[in-house]
């Protein structure tokens, strides 16, 4: 979100809870982030399960994470469950729209989001809160795979390096996960974020 369109909701939403959330970032801390949905296409998808976990400096505070599932939603088919694993009857306990979008916005605040293809998320999630609150999500994005690639460029410029996550976790020599549901994921991408801003970058085998 542009300057100006920060400023414009922040009138607009002066007078409410939500005003905060067009307020700069005043801290150190960001929050990985990461959702199941129903489809590939970002206009259409809907939303399944949304997990995220705060990193605050070089931790990531695993011990109070946010993850949570949503009614299963009517374009849940048995191609997206072949996907990720999730079955209707896994979700007989969601939460509605408006509650789940409730609660991440308290979660996250206005912090900046990290994640592994992070627009795609994100785009969602604003469909989401324009549609219940009338506004997208103002959060900054920081896309772990980009980072990974500016740190490569300085090491080998105009090589092809493969951004996949589990080959970034293998470079990087790290504990990734290879379940891939919303809280894995999430956490995944936050100790791929923190490696790369606090730590070195080996130089890679092959590219």
């Amino acid at each position: 979100m542009n300057l100006l369109r920060r400023h414009w909701y922040r009138y607009r939403f002066k007078h409410t809870a939500y005003a905060y959330l067009f307020d700069k970032p005043t801290n150190d801390e960001v929050v990985s982030l990461d959702c199941e949905t129903t489809s590939l296409d970002p206009h259409r998808a809907e939303l399944i399960t949304i997990a995220a976990t705060v990193i605050r400096g070089n931790t990531i505070i695993t011990s109070q994470p946010f993850s949570i599932s949503l009614r299963a939603p009517q374009s849940l088919t048995a191609q997206s469950i072949a996907i990720h694993r999730i079955r209707h009857q896994d979700l007989d306990n969601g939460l509605s729209d408006q509650e789940a979008m409730t609660r991440l916005i308290d979660f996250i605040g206005n912090r900046p989001l990290v994640g592994y293809h992070i627009r795609y998320d994100k785009s969602i999630l604003d469909r989401y809160a324009h549609r219940l609150f009338g506004f997208p999500l103002p959060n900054q994005l920081i896309e772990v795979s980009h980072l990974y690639r500016k740190r490569l460029e300085h090491i080998l410029p105009n090589a092809y390096y493969d951004l996949s996550m589990e080959a970034i976790g293998h470079h990087l020599d790290l504990p990734l996960s290879g379940r891939h549901d919303a809280l894995e994921d999430a956490i995944s991408a936050a100790l791929i974020y923190v490696r790369l801003k606090y730590g070195d970058v080996p130089m890679p085998k092959s590219v």
